[in-house]
């Protein structure tokens, strides 16, 4: 009996599993790929988000194709039918899939009218498998992910002296947190000029009468694992020796500082964590000027938050995303979709980047744009709907975790110990967007006084009765006490007032 092989667009890789469990037996088993329309038109995606996976996807089956595999590329409005053509014109009776990282996708697939078995092979593009993370979730009160990314360290033997950290210290995480310096020399990333398979996607999506966010061009993302590789070894020679430093810090003008840029490729497949991760401890070995902040910074998003989003989706039940534990229901500001509707530099200058790259980093994500979305009371489940559709890296595993969790602490406390919301003090720290703003950072009342600041203090008087309980939270609603009455009624009134302006 003829077994085919789906290779879904994000799982670029010639080692996961489907391929793996045939290539290691030198059979070449016929394998599909399917753009489908439908699927894009589930939300108005960044544009530059469906030229990647698109040019990706193409890219993989020439590289299929010339390691000797039998490839169809199937361009159509769904899943279904081309699926369905190529299953009965190949005689499959066997249809393998790696497991989705999103649980909608495993759903449709098994919704799928198919005349063959389906059998799904387990995702092997995470280090832990969604075994080990409910062996290792199953017995603990709380799912911390310090806890998580230790373990993670001692399993995989990564900056590890014997039983001990390398430098005597599991996270160098107070090392990462130093504002950004003026006359910074932050160094060039590696950008691409589109091939002619990627100017032809990037026609294809100019040409769809859907809905799309953000600018499509210019285009320099990387398409194929060897420029994913490539993109890892230039941040590796010229960035990882500050990354640590200056991870949180925001400059205007400087839209990836000296961020990796490899979240796309990893959620593509193009690259694995496991090699990340390895390349990262190895430059660590051969240069020990690498400061070791950096090093055990940038392993621990990728082997300690990566991997616990990633087991914590797959661990909580699903209707997680439905959560809402402050019961938010405000509408996403439409400025979110236009950056040029809102006169907060900080906001504009995030969400500008936004629309031009399709990227911004944790900090942008979580202490600007989700910050303010907290604070405001906006919806969780448009914002997660929001970032999905603008992030070029976003999946639904990805964004539920960071979103309805980390950003928005709208399941309550499961993956966070308290909700991520500041005033402006915070953005004035780590970025120069104050400086260059109508509103004053320091103001929480009066003319110009900072939204950041007024929403900041109205969100805590709002939602202290449920606050109260956590212990986190026990100095900064003391603080909250000794505002006098009248100031907090007039950033009350402020707060309203924005509101119904926007």
């Amino acid at each position: 009996m003829t077994t085919g092989i789906w290779v879904l667009g994000n799982q670029l890789s010639l080692q996961q599993s489907a391929l793996k469990s045939f290539a290691e037996n030198r059979q070449n088993p016929p394998i599909i790929l399917i753009e489908s329309l439908n699927y894009a038109k589930q939300r108005p995606y960044h544009q530059q988000k469906l030229v990647l996976v698109w040019s990706a996807m193409r890219h993989f089956a020439e590289e299929l194709r010339a390691a000797g595999w039998p490839v169809t590329y199937k361009i159509a409005e769904e899943f279904e039918t081309p699926l369905k053509e190529w299953i009965d014109s190949n005689n499959i009776r066997n249809l393998l899939v790696m497991t989705p990282s999103d649980r909608p996708f495993t759903n449709l697939i098994n919704k799928l009218e198919i005349s063959c078995s389906l059998k799904f092979i387990a995702n092997n593009l995470f280090l832990w498998s969604l075994a080990d993370f409910k062996d290792w979730a199953k017995s603990r009160k709380r799912l911390l992910m310090e806890d998580f990314y230790r373990q993670g360290r001692k399993d995989f033997n990564i900056l590890m002296d014997a039983n001990k950290p390398v430098g005597d210290r599991w996270n160098f995480d107070r090392e990462n947190r130093k504002p950004p310096q003026k006359s910074l020399d932050i160094p060039d990333k590696k950008w691409y000029e589109p091939d002619l398979i990627t100017r032809e996607v990037i026609e294809k999506v100019k040409s769809l009468d859907i809905e799309k966010y953000g600018s499509i061009e210019p285009f320099r993302w990387g398409v194929t694992r060897q420029q994913a590789r490539e993109v890892l070894e230039l941040f590796i020679a010229k960035s990882l020796l500050n990354f640590g430093t200056y991870q949180d810090g925001m400059v205007t003008g400087e839209e990836t500082m000296w961020h990796s840029l490899i979240s796309p490729y990893l959620n593509l497949g193009l690259l694995h964590p496991k090699e990340v991760i390895e390349e990262i401890a190895k430059a660590y070995e051969k240069n020990k000027e690498l400061p070791l902040n950096s090093v055990e910074g940038f392993i621990r998003q990728v082997m300690g938050w990566r991997e616990y989003m990633h087991g914590i989706y797959h661990y909580v039940e699903e209707d997680y995303s439905e959560k809402n534990w402050f019961n938010h229901t405000r509408s996403l500001p439409k400025f979110y979709w236009d950056a040029t509707k809102t006169d907060l530099n900080c906001l504009r200058q995030t969400l500008t980047q936004v629309e031009k790259t399709g990227y911004a980093h944790h900090i942008q994500r979580l202490m600007v744009l989700s910050n303010f979305a907290l604070i405001i009371g906006t919806s969780p489940q448009e914002l997660k709907n929001w970032f999905h559709a603008a992030f070029i890296d976003a999946y639904d595993w990805v964004m539920q975790t960071n979103t309805i969790g980390m950003g928005q602490f709208a399941d309550g406390g499961i993956l966070a110990s308290k909700p991520y919301a500041s005033s402006a003090n915070y953005i004035n720290k780590m970025s120069d967007y104050c400086q260059k703003c109508k509103y004053k950072h320091r103001k929480r009342t009066g003319k110009n006084a900072c939204p950041f600041n007024y929403f900041y203090w109205e969100f805590l008087a709002r939602t202290r009765d449920k606050l109260k309980f956590i212990g986190r939270m026990n100095l900064v609603l003391a603080n909250l006490k000794k505002i006098a009455a009248d100031e907090l009624e007039e950033m009350q009134t402020l707060a309203k007032q924005w509101q119904e302006k926007n």
